[in-house]
């Protein structure tokens, strides 16, 4: 048995390089290379030299300092309230997920999942009709006599758009981690004399803290950096750092600058992960409070 076990080991070893190759290819075609890429644009001036002008030109004077941290804070600002309320939202769903029968998890992860075989484009381009002043809920309103609502074109529009495209990463992770706890760990707080709001408290959260990092990078990422969700929902008032990249692309035609500030919000995206990592380290075997 032992010679059989370290032959396979030695095939595994000897074709591991060639099971890796599609996988390390696909990681250097479409991750290495368009980060090279950004990099080197941001790091070159309109002639291809090698210059520091456009970072001097973002963060030189203090007009610019003052616009780029206004884009920068407001989209901070947006995911972190998306990111909040997808948590408040998603820990009870994904808590009662995990405590339902099978049956019922199957139907409540088939809800959870339709949405999410939708386009991304139609789901957002929903919620202008339904926000719209002519919109669904405005509509309803009409109906009761009430006065119509300014829905569409506010921040709120802009956050109920992040919550709804990006609340399955919240639940999905949180789901899984606390599907895993071990039923036994409950029921032997329980014969301790804990109530089941302690159970939740003590043993049940902090386990599943990994999941609650998880969801929360899953969710803050996107939402930091979207420019759909801001120009459809939000309108002309409302500019994300998603935003401002596209324009320096598209409308200014400058890949300096759109370079530069895409690698300084991956920076801001990175400081954001370590951190999360930071408070999720060593919790894969977490303790019980």
């Amino acid at each position: 048995m032992k010679k059989i076990f370290h032959q396979k080991n030695a095939l595994r070893h000897k074709y591991a390089p060639v099971l890796n190759a599609p996988y390390l290819a696909w990681c250097v075609i479409f991750i290495l290379i368009p980060l090279a890429m950004v990099a080197y644009y941001a790091f070159t001036d309109a002639g291809g030299h090698w210059s520091l002008s456009v970072f001097r030109e973002l963060l030189g004077t203090r007009p610019a300092r003052i616009s780029l941290a206004k884009v920068f804070g407001n989209s901070m600002l947006y995911a972190l309230a998306a990111t909040v309320i997808c948590l408040l939202l998603g820990y009870p769903l994904s808590y009662i997920m995990a405590r339902s029968g099978i049956r019922a998890q199957r139907s409540l992860m088939m809800l959870l999942m339709v949405p999410m075989w939708m386009n991304f484009l139609i789901c957002t381009y929903s919620w202008i009709t339904i926000l719209s002043n002519n919109g669904v809920i405005n509509s309803f309103l009409g109906l009761l006599g009430l006065p119509a609502l300014k829905l569409l074109n506010t921040p709120g529009a802009v956050v109920l758009g992040m919550v709804y495209n990006y609340l399955p990463y919240m639940i999905l992770p949180i789901y899984t981690v606390i599907a895993k706890l071990s039923p036994s760990l409950r029921e032997a707080a329980q014969d301790l004399g804990a109530t089941g709001w302690s159970v939740l408290r003590k043993v049940t959260l902090p386990l599943s803290l990994p999941g609650v990092a998880s969801g929360i990078t899953m969710v803050f990422v996107p939402s930091v950096s979207t420019f759909y969700i801001s120009q459809k929902l939000g309108g002309s008032k409302t500019q994300l750092i998603g935003d401002a990249i596209e324009l320096q692309f598209l409308t200014f035609n400058r890949i300096n600058t759109g370079a530069a500030m895409s690698l300084i919000l991956m920076l801001i995206i990175l400081l954001s992960m370590m951190v999360m990592k930071r408070f999720s380290d060593g919790e894969e075997g977490a303790f019980i409070a």
